[in-house]
């Protein structure tokens, strides 16, 4: 016999349980409401010490956010009306603070709090949780394992193969010059630095830089950056369910699986050349392992070594980080460079002091071009690679001023606003690279200055990429000249890293050899 229960459920009629369902359905969404009131009223109480810019009530900052190519000159604009930082709304349920100083950037980078769930999700399923996006104990064993893949002995012997990188890009360039058409940088530097990481971090003997077959790996991080980027900014991606079903999302995730075969092409040929035992041998007898010996070699204290899981993850967020970060670097270096003529030629005057008729660079080398230098942290000053950076609050914060935000606040600390302070910097979008000259640099604050980030989380590659950036800085204004586009002024964007909308446009001549006045010659001569 059926229970009563049941008997009574039985016995409704059709419109009964039409009209249960819509109670139902009625009483979530009124649950949903109450949820989305709630978040809301959490987030005004948290923001209202800090006056920002003029909302609207329905999409906040949105219609200013997705202005592309815009962004930048918004954030700046607010960072010098409203001091420390200003919140930044994308409707009525997203909100962080922008941290626009470098009294309250010195707070939040003293801890330790982890990345920004609502922004870094939408990397993960490209890069893994690897060193980039980890929190807690994990990110702690981690950053301790890799550590010492960056160890300057470990370092040393890669600056010929930076330099041997870039004399391959230059010698493509030579190719170019014949067609007096601007070069566009960030794709030829792009294939220069994945080639210097994959030769120097990973063992690979890469031809990516003349095989066109390995362009696809380059084009996809265009287009994985560019889809994330694309995600963030509209609200209706940030559903997966929807993402994933739409063009965008079969784009991403056509890009995801050509970067994938790429770093697996990569593990798979390390793993077999190690079942060598003459390759074993030679690891060995190494003082320190390089980057990925030291994941494939990596064991625990119960003599675990690294899940395939966190193996793909580190190398996809070290394939990535390793190249594309110090290419935005290199790229605005030399736009600087060919903008600004008269440090150009000071800083070749240096370079061929010291390399005299040698066409490639040593370790002992990197610390002799001090005006070279001080025009690279200049350029990384106006054009950070990474222009921010997004936390969660582990815990409440109090800053310098006596306002607090509490635990779960959303920040992003903008280095791109930081660097262009007027309360750090005289005439800060003057390019004048004697702002870092020791004198100079003396009483200037710490965290003024923040290319690779500070703190325990600062960028663990930062001496890898400045050895490169030296590298092709030195060996291009050696071998060219480089002129402006004026009609190609590029359009900047954060796409991950510092990118530009049109492209990074430059001219470039050759420097006749042994000739001492620097006369450039075209390609027709």
């Amino acid at each position: 016999a059926l229970s009563p229960l049941l008997s009574s459920v039985l016995s409704l009629s059709v419109t009964n349980l039409c009209q249960w369902a819509a109670s139902l359905f009625g009483l979530y969404v009124l649950y949903k409401i109450t949820r989305f009131y709630m978040r809301w009223r959490e987030l005004v109480t948290a923001f209202q010490p800090f006056p920002g810019p003029p909302c609207h009530w329905l999409y906040g900052n949105a219609h200013e956010f997705l202005k592309i190519g815009k962004d930048l000159d918004y954030a700046l604009h607010w960072a010098q009306t409203y001091t420390y930082g200003f919140p930044l709304w994308l409707g009525n349920f997203y909100a962080w603070l922008v941290v626009t100083h470098p009294d309250y950037a010195k707070a939040i980078l003293a801890r330790q709090d982890p990345k920004d769930d609502a922004a870094y999700r939408f990397i993960v399923p490209w890069i893994g949780e690897g060193l980039l996006v980890l929190s807690g104990p994990k990110w702690f064993q981690h950053r301790r394992l890799l550590t010492p893949g960056f160890h300057y002995d470990v370092l040393k012997p890669y600056v010929r193969l930076m330099a041997d990188c870039t004399k391959i890009m230059l010698d493509k360039w030579e190719q170019l010059i014949p067609d007096k058409k601007p070069v566009e940088l960030f794709h030829h530097v792009s294939l220069m630095t994945l080639d210097t990481i994959m030769k120097c971090a990973f063992s690979y003997q890469s031809n990516c830089q003349t095989d066109r077959s390995d362009n696809d790996y380059i084009k996809a991080v265009y287009q994985l950056s560019y889809q994330v980027d694309h995600r963030f900014r509209n609200f209706i991606y940030h559903n997966d369910f929807i993402y994933y079903l739409s063009p965008q999302g079969l784009r991403f995730r056509k890009a995801q699986r050509i970067a994938h075969q790429h770093t697996d092409k990569v593990i798979k040929q390390r793993k077999e050349l190690l079942k060598c035992e003459k390759e074993l041998n030679k690891i060995s007898q190494k003082r320190h392992l390089d980057f990925l010996d030291i994941l494939l070699c990596a064991k625990d204290e119960n003599g675990q070594g690294l899940s395939d899981k966190d193996l793909r993850a580190e190398v996809d967020t070290f394939m990535f980080e390793g190249h594309d970060t110090t290419a935005s670097g290199i790229s605005w270096i030399f736009y600087c460079m060919a903008k600004y003529p008269e440090h150009q030629e000071k800083c070749r005057e240096e370079i061929r002091e010291l390399l005299g008729d040698r066409d490639t660079m040593e370790w002992d080398d990197l610390g002799k071009i001090p005006y070279t230098t001080m025009c690279i942290k200049e350029s990384l000053r106006l054009y950070p690679p990474v222009p921010g950076i997004a936390k969660k609050l582990s815990k409440s914060i109090t800053f310098c001023d006596g306002r607090s935000l509490p635990e779960g606040s959303l920040i992003i600390l903008s280095i791109y606003c930081i660097n262009r302070s007027t309360s750090c910097w005289k005439d800060p979008e003057v390019f004048d690279p004697l702002r870092f000259s020791s004198e100079n640099s003396s009483d200037r604050h710490p965290h003024a200055f923040l290319p690779f980030s500070a703190g325990a989380r600062n960028c663990i590659g930062q001496n890898f990429a400045m050895n490169e950036m030296k590298v092709a800085v030195a060996l291009t204004l050696q071998r060219f000249q480089l002129l402006p586009d004026p009609e190609n002024e590029p359009v900047k964007i954060p796409q991950i890293v510092l990118r530009s909308l049109n492209g990074i446009h430059i001219n470039v001549k050759k420097i006749k050899k042994n000739c001492m006045d620097n006369t450039p010659v075209d390609g027709s001569e």
